[in-house]
């Protein structure tokens, strides 16, 4: 199954996890529009295509007003972004997410991929954030953490917990973190 980050954020909130505000647009108006609707006066303007490394690509920008928002929607939408996950074709950008900016912390990594040789879902979570996953997979792999799922039992408490503590998240994440 592809999703796309603003689909997947929709999933995130309706299971009561804290996401951005943002908005789908698939037209330059339409994403001076959602930036209204999300309000504040700097926004991030996020190209949607299957593909990892989005940022480094050009697919991500931040911007100071709405004009610089339709501006962005208009350079991205109607043309194919090239990432280091897609061929050299790359991918449609025939949506955009707009969203409010956030303040950053920390960055952490944590994704569900399923092995379909083994049957099995595996958590992976790196402290390391999520940018260069694959160049910390490729140059440190000690710094991902595994947890492999057998799907008729399902996520272990225990597992959860030796994420979150390789996360090192306190006392309160660790609570939210179980929630997931």
């Amino acid at each position: 199954m592809n999703l796309h980050e603003y689909q997947a954020k929709q999933l995130f909130a309706d299971y009561g996890i804290a996401v951005p505000q943002g908005t789908v647009a698939n037209t330059p108006s339409a994403a001076g529009e959602a930036a209204s609707i999300v309000g504040g006066d700097r926004w991030v303007v996020k190209a949607q295509v299957h593909a990892g490394g989005r940022g480094k690509a050009g697919g991500v920008k931040l911007v100071d007003s709405k004009a610089e928002v339709e501006e962005t929607a208009k350079a991205m939408l109607g043309t194919n972004l090239v990432t280091f996950q897609t061929d050299a074709k790359g991918q449609p950008v025939n949506s955009v997410l707009i969203e409010e900016v956030s303040d950053i912390a920390r960055e952490l990594y944590l994704s569900a991929v399923v092995d379909r040789s083994a049957q099995r879902v595996i958590f992976m979570a790196s402290t390391e954030g999520g940018m260069d996953i694959e160049e910390v997979a490729d140059k440190t792999p000690e710094k991902i953490l595994q947890v492999i799922v057998d799907p008729i039992v399902g996520l272990q408490p225990y597992q959860a917990r030796y994420l979150a503590f390789g996360l090192g998240l306190d006392k309160s994440q660790l609570k939210q973190f179980n929630k997931l």
